[in-house]
C-alpha cells in the first residue's frame, strides 16, 4: 500500500469519503464500543481509543490501531487515477493571482505558485496523542489539517515575499490543460503537456538549512520581509516554517498542539471539528506561541469583524500614544455560513469574489464528510488542496528533513454546489494601511444582490454588543459557541458546525 505515489492516489474522488469509516466494520474488541457525534467534515473514532491516563496501549489496542491503520490506508491511499483539466481560454485564479494556461510560460508560472504551497496531510506513526493511543490522525483529523495549512499560508506570505517560490517544486502530475477543441469525432477534447507528467517528487534535491533557521535569523525576517524570493536565507525559513508544523508535542502549531488546545472547548483525539472551533483554536495557537512575536490572530464573532477591536489587538500603543509605530501583523478568520443544509447559490460570485482577492490566504471547509483547503478557482469549479492522504511521518527535528511531502504536485477541482456551506475566511494584512484596504476591498467583494452580505466590518469593539473578550482578550472561546444540537434541540442543523442564525 505504501507503494502507491501520491500523483496516483492522493486524492479520493468519492464525497461520502468517512461513510463506513466504522460503519459496517467490525474491528477486533473486547467490551462494547460507543461512538462520538459525527459532523459534516469528517467522524469520530471509537471512543475506547480515547482512554484516560494515557497510559501505554496494551496488546489489543496495539493490534486494533494496528488493523485501523492498515484500513486508513486502503481508504485514502488508493483511488482511481483521474487527470483534472484546466481551461486555457479561462482565467485560473490563484491566492488573488490571475494565471491564463495557453503556453508553456503560463504552465510553469503556475506550477511553481501551487507547488510553492504548504500542504498538510493525514500522518501516521507519529507519537501518541496525549490522553488517547491514538498515532495517526487518519480518518478523523482533516479539519484540522486543513486549518493547518490556512495557517501556513499566512506564515509564508508574512514571512516571505509574494514572489517567492520554492525552487525545489516538482512537475505536474495527472492534468490536461486544454488546448484545442475538437473539430470531429477523431480528435481529443484535450491534450497533455509531456514536459509536465513526471512521477511524484522525481529529481528533488534537498538543501540544507541555512542560518535564517536559528532565532536570531528568524527575528531577523520578522523585522522586516526578505527583499526577494532567491536570497539565500529563504529557504531556510520556509524550512522553518513548516516545521511549525510538525507531528510533534514540541511543534508550535502541530496536530499534539492542537488537539491539546481544543480540549479546552470539550474536544479529544478522535472527535470531530469544525471550521469555526478550528480558527479559534487557531488562535489561541499563535497567541501562546513563542516563535511568532509580531503577528496576532483575530477570529470574527457572528459573520461581524470589529475594527477596534482588531486595531486594540494589532498596536496596544494606540490607547496610550496615539502611535501605530508598533503595529502587528494580523491574520483575520471570519467563520461562516453559506446557506442551510447546501450551499447558497447567490453566494457563489461573492466566494468568487473574495478569492480574488491579494489579502486572501484562503478558505477551510469542503464539501460533506470531506474537508478541504481551497485557494483558488476557475469558472465553475474550486481549486484546493486535501488532507485526505496519509503519509508516514517526517521528524522535522532534524535540520535536512525532506520538504518533498509537504508540497503536493497534483492540483485537484470540484464544482461550488458541491462546496459545505460551513467554511472560514481567511485574510492577512501587514499594517495598518493594509488592514484599512483589506476593509475596503473586502467590502467591495461582499457587494451582492442579497439582502445580507456574508459578513461586515463595523466601527467599535465586540463588547459594545456584549461580546467582550471572544476574538482578541480573551483565550476562552467556548463559552462563546453554541454546541452541537445546543440550539433549540435542532439536532440536524447542531451537527453540522457551531454556527448561530441571527
Amino acid at each position: 500500500m505504501n507503494s502507491v505515489s501520491p500523483s496516483a492516489a492522493q486524492y479520493v474522488g468519492s464525497g461520502a469519503l468517512h461513510d463506513d469509516l466504522v460503519d459496517g466494520r467490525r474491528l477486533p474488541s473486547t467490551s462494547a464500543q460507543v461512538l462520538e457525534p459525527r459532523s459534516h467534515f469528517g467522524h469520530a473514532l471509537l471512543a475506547d481509543s480515547n482512554k484516560e491516563g494515557s497510559g501505554e496501549p496494551d496488546e489489543v489496542d496495539r493490534l486494533k490501531l494496528k488493523i485501523m491503520s492498515a484500513w486508513n490506508n486502503v481508504k485514502y491511499g488508493w483511488s482511481v487515477k483521474t487527470k483534472t483539466v484546466f481551461n486555457k481560454t479561462s482565467p485560473l485564479i490563484l491566492m488573488g493571482q490571475s494565471f491564463l494556461l495557453n503556453s508553456e510560460d503560463e504552465v510553469e508560472r503556475f506550477r511553481l505558485a501551487f507547488g510553492s504551497r504548504v500542504w498538510l496531510t493525514y500522518r501516521k506513526e507519529f507519537p501518541q496523542l496525549e490522553g488517547s493511543n491514538l498515532t495517526s490522525d487518519c480518518g478523523w483529523g482533516c479539519m484540522l489539517r486543513s486549518g493547518q495549512m490556512l495557517l501556513a499560508q499566512g506564515l509564508m506570505v508574512h514571512f516571505l515575499p509574494s514572489d517567492w517560490r520554492w525552487p525545489e517544486c516538482s512537475q505536474l502530475t495527472d492534468v490536461d490543460f486544454e488546448v484545442l477543441r475538437p473539430r470531429s469525432p477523431s480528435r481529443t477534447a484535450a491534450i497533455s503537456i509531456p514536459s509536465f507528467s513526471s512521477s511524484w517528487g522525481a529529481g528533488v534535491i534537498q538543501k540544507q538549512p541555512s542560518s535564517i533557521a536559528t532565532s536570531e535569523g528568524l527575528k531577523r525576517a520578522q523585522s522586516g520581509r526578505l527583499q526577494s524570493g532567491r536570497e539565500p536565507q529563504a529557504e531556510g525559513l520556509h524550512r522553518r516554517v513548516v516545521s511549525w508544523f510538525g507531528d510533534q508535542p514540541s511543534a508550535p502549531f502541530g496536530v499534539h498542539r492542537l488537539v491539546e488546545l481544543g480540549k479546552e472547548s470539550g474536544k479529544r483525539a478522535g472527535d470531530w471539528y469544525g471550521p469555526s472551533l478550528v480558527a479559534h483554536i487557531l488562535r489561541k495557537a499563535v497567541a501562546r506561541s513563542s516563535e511568532v512575536q509580531n503577528l496576532a490572530l483575530y477570529v470574527a464573532q457572528d459573520c461581524t469583524v470589529y475594527k477596534e477591536d482588531v486595531i486594540r489587538l494589532c498596536d496596544q500603543s494606540v490607547l496610550d500614544s496615539g502611535s501605530s509605530s508598533d503595529w502587528k501583523s494580523v491574520i483575520i478568520l471570519v467563520p461562516v455560513r453559506l446557506g442551510g443544509e447546501t450551499l447558497n447559490p447567490s453566494y457563489i460570485e461573492c466566494v468568487k469574489n473574495i478569492l480574488r482577492l491579494d489579502c486572501c490566504i484562503g478558505i477551510i471547509g469542503g464539501k460533506p464528510k470531506h474537508s478541504l483547503f481551497f485557494i483558488g478557482f476557475q469558472d465553475e469549479q474550486l481549486l484546493y488542496l486535501d488532507p485526505h492522504y496519509c503519509q508516514p511521518v517526517v521528524d522535522v527535528t532534524q535540520g535536512s528533513f525532506s520538504l518533498e511531502s509537504f508540497h503536493c504536485n497534483s492540483p485537484r477541482k470540484m464544482n461550488f454546489n458541491r462546496m459545505d456551506p460551513s467554511c472560514t475566511i481567511g485574510f492577512y494584512a501587514r499594517s495598518k494601511k493594509d488592514f484599512e484596504s483589506l476593509c475596503s476591498a473586502v467590502s467591495v467583494a461582499l457587494s451582492s444582490k442579497e439582502r445580507y452580505p456574508i459578513f461586515t466590518f463595523v466601527e467599535g469593539r465586540g463588547q459594545d454588543y456584549g461580546l467582550d473578550g471572544y476574538s482578541g482578550g480573551s483565550t476562552d472561546a467556548s463559552t462563546h459557541i453554541i454546541p452541537p444540537g445546543g440550539l433549540n434541540g435542532n439536532k440536524k442543523r447542531g451537527s453540522a458546525d457551531e454556527f448561530v442564525f441571527l
